[in-house]
């Protein structure tokens, strides 16, 4: 039986093309979402292109039991889970002042608790296993902060903090944990800036650019592939040098 990975926010932007780039070297893919079932059904009749076996798993990350039963299903249909991807994830943008309880509270859920509820489920059964990698996407908002995000860079900071201990905790089984923090890259959500505000942001930017979602991917897949023996509990920028 082959490998396997587990993708949260895995039918659209960052996360589909990291499954993408794992399903060309031949594992099989659990894809993780909420919403859409047709964009789902699309993820998987692309991915199902390259051979591969496609589980998808809809449900809400907030929720720890339908995590629990989401980690269950990935193992009994597709025999094991060797990579976790901890990529779902929300914005709800507002000045600090003006911020309601509930767009903090959204935010915090389901980026932070929900990456949290799959580390534990996952790692369980990694641990058990005594091999496994788990890739958190964070974001350089976690590592700098970022006016109007509080809540988005709280819970990304959060995220990095609970890298760095599940590595410790999990590093005497063979599970490796870290974290990517991206920056600005082309996605429907950068796509909806204004020229103004991207032509800002590239100014930030030594290497001149937004990044690719492939360029994610690429590392994502170093990072869970076999390659990786000796990394464990780092947050890695990928972000054109923005925050050198």
């Amino acid at each position: 039986m082959g490998k396997v990975v587990l993708v949260t926010g895995g039918t659209r932007g960052i996360g589909l093309a990291i499954a993408e780039k794992f399903s060309t070297q031949g594992y099989d893919i659990a894809l993780n979402y909420f919403f859409d079932d047709q964009e789902a059904l699309d993820a998987k009749a692309l991915l199902e292109k390259n051979g591969v076996q496609v589980l998808l798993l809809k449900g809400d990350i907030r929720d720890s039991k339908a995590v629990a039963d989401m980690i269950d299903q990935t193992v009994k249909d597709l025999g094991s889970i060797d990579v976790l991807v901890n990529n779902a994830g929300i914005t709800k943008d507002g000045l600090m002042l003006r911020m309601k309880d509930e767009e903090f509270n959204d935010v915090i859920d389901t980026n932070l608790k929900g990456s949290f509820y799959f580390q534990k489920f996952a790692g369980k059964y990694m641990t058990k296993q005594r091999s496994g990698r788990i890739i958190n996407i964070s974001s350089v908002v976690g590592v700098v902060g970022n006016v109007g995000q509080a809540n988005y860079a709280a819970s990304k900071a959060g995220l990095i903090g609970v890298t760095k201990t599940a590595a410790k905790e999990f590093a005497s089984r063979n599970v490796l944990v870290n974290a990517i923090a991206p920056g600005f890259i082309e996605t429907v959500m950068t796509a909806s800036l204004n020229d103004d505000i991207k032509a800002a942001a590239v100014s930030h930017i030594p290497l001149g650019r937004f990044g690719k979602a492939s360029e994610i991917a690429e590392l994502v897949y170093f990072l869970g592939s076999e390659a990786n023996t000796y990394i464990t509990g780092q947050v890695i920028p990928i972000d054109g040098g923005m925050i050198i």
